[in-house]
């Protein structure tokens, strides 16, 4: 691919001046019109050392209002995204509707970088290439438009470059002893980005090679490819129909495989005496804590997620769960509706930003299965939105796992009667009316509608790196216990 890049092309003063006279109103005013539109937009520079990343963003943003993006350079990985999977950070990083995120490098460090470092070899790099393509699928499938100019020099101007930057004290920091190296095994380095690009040149994320010996010819071709992304998909949204949102969830008879309830046939007649309870509770408990320390010790991350039914437990599991256990090291994390900040961006945004760090605990009261559970049923987001959702959350969770995350969900289960004898309870109990709303007694009345979006839920979600638990929680004595003994052999397990 590279091979076949004129690296001669060279631009004028003159011809610059002119062009950049058009170029930068026009850029400014496709700023405004993404603005009004609402279309989140994300630029990546990426290329080879020295050829110009910092000194071109700089003249992209030039006309630009600096109130409608971010900028990051992304270096080496700091201590706290080392605890974190990779992606996490630049997940956090995904700019709102309206706004536009730019990084020099970005996610391909880890194809490129520390491929080259030897840090990442053999599948790890395959599965990066597939996590990285999923992320930019994710994120262009919200509605996320994604530029990557990718910077071309040669060898030898490359090396004129960093031994100019390395000539004063003022630029000699720039120059690493990594730059130097990829400089000097300059075809290795170069093979590494050619198969990226190959790899990573798709449809919805495509690549723009950026001849960058000239600045000024590549400063036009970088603002002319980034309006030119900007202005097709502003025509595609004003010559665009809007799509109608069908509010009907009936799963497709194709899929009769989810017509057959896996709730359905869950025993709830499981019981527990107060008497076993009391005597299991506090050694279960004294166990997880003893756990807890080893968790965090060997720096290994732990997801609870809790999903069910309405009055189901899930708060009185979570606070036996956490009782006995250190607090600095675990997080509680409820879930409500999102806020205007969270709706203005891809829906599993908010949840990135509380993946917990190595060793440490993050507790989920409801989760990411919103999409396919509430928002399908209510129709809050489109039947293409929640259909995709499924694929979505099993490459999050994938990409977690992958990173050493026990990442356990369960599903509390209780059956109609169950459910309005506890809300009659509350109802009755002054101290516990706050539990229950009319959004509870509405949501009753879709049961089976519910149930028909949860049995599809844990068939396609279920892996065998994030499998769901049911816990048949008609008692709350045998399902705390359940749920406390699940956690338990499943961290004993990974300490083994």
């Amino acid at each position: 691919m590279l091979e076949k890049i004129d690296l001669s092309k060279k631009m004028k003063k003159k011809e610059y001046n002119e062009l950049m006279d058009v170029l930068e109103p026009r850029l400014s005013e496709l700023q405004r019109k993404s603005r009004v539109l609402g279309i989140p937009v994300v630029i990546l520079f990426e290329g080879l050392g020295a050829s110009g990343k910092g000194a071109l963003l700089n003249r992209l943003i030039h006309p630009l209002d600096p109130r409608g993006f971010y900028t990051y350079a992304t270096g080496g990985e700091s201590e706290e995204e080392k605890e974190r999977p990779f992606l996490w950070s630049f997940w956090t990083k995904t700019p709102e509707k309206g706004r536009m995120s730019m990084f020099i490098r970005g996610w391909y460090r880890r194809v490129l970088i520390d491929r080259f470092d030897g840090k990442i070899a053999g599948e790890k790099v395959s599965c990066a290439y597939q996590e990285i393509n999923s992320f930019e699928r994710q994120l262009h499938d919200d509605g996320m438009v994604i530029i990557k100019l990718f910077l071309y020099i040669s060898k030898e101007e490359q090396k004129k470059r960093l031994e100019e930057l390395r000539s004063t004290k003022e630029t000699a920091w720039r120059v690493s002893e990594g730059d130097l190296r990829r400089n000097k095994e300059f075809e290795s380095y170069l093979r590494m980005n050619e198969e990226m690009l190959e790899k990573t040149d798709t449809e919805y994320a495509p690549w723009t090679i950026v001849e960058a010996m000239d600045k000024e010819y590549a400063a036009v071709k970088i603002i002319s490819a980034v309006s030119g992304f900007l202005s097709k998909r502003i025509s595609e949204i004003e010559e665009r129909t809007a799509e109608k949102n069908g509010s009907d969830n009936e799963i497709p008879d194709a899929l009769s495989i989810y017509k057959s309830s896996v709730l359905g046939s869950v025993d709830l007649n499981r019981l527990m005496s107060r008497e076993e309870y009391q005597e299991k509770l506090p050694v279960l408990q004294q166990k997880l804590y003893m756990l807890h320390n080893e968790l965090y010790r060997r720096k290994i991350p732990v997801i609870i997620a809790f999903e069910g039914w309405d009055a189901s437990g899930k708060g009185g599991a979570i606070k036996r769960l956490t009782e006995n256990m250190d607090p600095r090291g675990y997080t509680v994390n409820p879930t409500d509706a999102p806020n205007a900040a969270e709706k203005a961006r891809h829906y599993l945004w908010r949840f990135w930003n509380t993946i917990p760090r190595a060793g440490h605990v993050a507790i989920y009261d409801r989760t990411w299965y919103g999409r396919v559970m509430v928002e399908r049923v209510e129709s809050y987001c489109s039947v293409t939105e929640w259909k995709r959702a499924y694929k979505e959350i099993n490459q999050m969770e994938e990409h977690i796992a992958r990173f050493g995350t026990i990442i356990l969900k369960f599903w509390m289960h209780i059956d109609r009667n169950e459910q309005e004898l506890r809300f009659a309870e509350r109802m009755a109990d002054p101290s516990k009316q706050w539990k229950i709303t009319e959004e509870d007694w509405r949501n009753r009345d879709k049961w089976d509608q519910y149930e028909k979006a949860a049995d599809e839920m844990l068939i396609r979600t279920s892996t065998t790196y994030a499998p769901w638990t049911i816990v048949e929680a008609n008692s709350k004595y045998y399902a705390r216990i359940k749920v406390l003994e699940t956690i338990i052999a499943a961290i004993e397990e990974r300490l083994r």
